[in-house]
């Protein structure tokens, strides 16, 4: 396995980190922008000039190189973990199963907002304020599981 690889471990384990952070900001904030956009009303100036532009920058501009930076990240430390440092069968073990059960689910939830957010450019979205404020905490959730899961080294 490559030297490069293991003696930059705590770089690639900071940079994931900071790429989950990225990630989720984005994932926790752009529902909130959904709601306030659909409030606004499809069609308004508001929701054209401010909230349009809002949503397409987080969603390009963060949320997508975030998502990618975390799963190259989060790949090289499972290659790391796998082929040397403690072998591929830790990712049977239960806490890594919730985690990338998690990271399913984060994946999922980035490009089903990703879908929504074209339906509320076409004008053809029929998700309400009420949910979007009730899925907003959705990726927070799966997270507290995630690292809780980990931390605690869920066996």
């Amino acid at each position: 396995m490559s030297g490069f690889l293991i003696e930059h471990y705590d770089l690639w384990r900071g940079l994931h980190i900071l790429s989950v952070i990225a990630w989720m900001a984005g994932l926790l904030y752009l529902p909130r922008l959904f709601a306030y956009h659909t409030r606004a009303g499809q069609g308004s100036a508001v929701a054209t000039d401010y909230f349009e532009q809002m949503e397409r920058k987080l969603f390009h501009i963060i949320m997508n190189p975030a998502m990618v930076a975390a799963w190259l990240f989060g790949g090289i430390l499972i290659y790391v973990d796998g082929a040397g440092r403690m072998g591929w069968a830790f990712l049977l073990l239960p806490a890594m199963i919730a985690k990338l059960t998690g990271v399913a689910f984060l994946t999922f939830w980035h490009h089903y907002l990703g879908r929504a957010r074209k339906a509320l450019l076409a004008g053809t979205s029929t998700r309400s304020e009420k949910y979007w404020r009730a899925t907003n905490e959705l990726p927070f959730l799966a997270a507290v599981i995630m690292v809780l899961c980990v931390t605690m080294g869920v066996k």
